[in-house]
């Protein structure tokens, strides 16, 4: 891996809207040097950091799936300063990356096993990527059963529509979609995700849940799997809302003796109920 300090240089190859409001927009970057593409060797559920040169960086989940080769893609919600200058960029326009960072989803341990994703929001960015990990050709056959419960406040917000809409036509996955409040039109669940989740009740047998969303959703979630039998070691979380810089020397990651950017941002129920409850 080069420098984890300097930004390797991209070029902005496509933006896509991907909801009505439009200020969730997915950037697709190409590396200028095809050395450091190949040094990016990352897992769905890492992380880098992007950053406009002179204007700041900030840290982003990985949305691609390694097995879309070529280029790397993340999806930006417009928050601030440096997430609205993304959202201003333009095709060709120059993006500086450091990364991949973090730990990732543990793709070899999830062999064999029954996979439940449970996402909510724009945080459903790294699990697209481990779900077109799992559903690719040459994977497929190592992962169990796939289930997904992505939960969103109403219809303008659901991301990936396109891919969602081949996922449902697919027969080696389920898909659940919800939304908080019925709304006119649409027709598949509502309710939040916790509420599917108890509905659901994905059997915790030679299974690994895999979540993340806002930390309302991952709480409330996690309280329905426990209940129905899940273990502790089986329920994987993402804080990837506790990212910072990416490398833990600004501190502002930890939860007590754990640095999210180095530890995480990935952690089992299990690790994290040994940490002090500031997730």
């Amino acid at each position: 891996m080069p420098s984890p300090y300097i930004p390797m240089l991209t070029k902005v190859k496509s933006i896509v809207s991907e909801n009505k409001i439009k200020d969730i927009k997915t950037i697709e970057l190409e590396f200028q040097n095809e050395k450091e593409y190949k040094s990016f060797d990352y897992i769905p559920g890492q992380f880098a950091e992007i950053s406009i040169i002179g204007k700041g960086e900030c840290p982003i989940g990985i949305a691609s799936s390694p097995t879309e080769e070529g280029t790397i893609k993340f999806t930006i919600k417009k928050m601030g300063t440096v997430t609205s200058m993304f959202h201003r960029s333009d095709i060709g326009d120059t993006i500086g990356v450091r990364g991949p960072l973090g730990n990732g989803w543990p793709m070899e341990e999830l062999k064999g096993k029954n996979i439940v994703v449970i996402g909510g929001g724009f945080a459903f960015s790294t699990l697209r990527s481990l779900i077109l990990y799992v559903l690719d050709e040459k994977h497929r056959k190592d992962y169990g059963d796939l289930t997904v419960i992505y939960g969103n406040r109403d219809s303008s917000e659901v991301l990936y529509q396109d891919v969602l809409e081949d996922w449902e036509k697919r027969d080696d996955i389920k898909v659940v979609l919800t939304i908080d409040r019925e709304e006119e039109g649409w027709t598949r669940k509502v309710g939040f995700v916790a509420a599917i989740v108890k509905e659901v009740a994905p059997s915790p047998d030679n299974a690994v849940a895999i979540i993340c969303g806002p930390p309302i959703m991952i709480r409330t979630a996690v309280d329905e799997l426990v209940k129905i039998g899940w273990k502790d070691e089986h329920i994987l979380n993402s804080l990837e809302m506790r990212m910072k810089c990416g490398i833990g020397k600004c501190g502002r990651c930890n939860i007590g003796s754990k640095f999210v950017c180095i530890d995480g941002p990935v952690f089992s129920l299990a690790e994290l109920k040994k940490l002090p409850n500031e997730f």
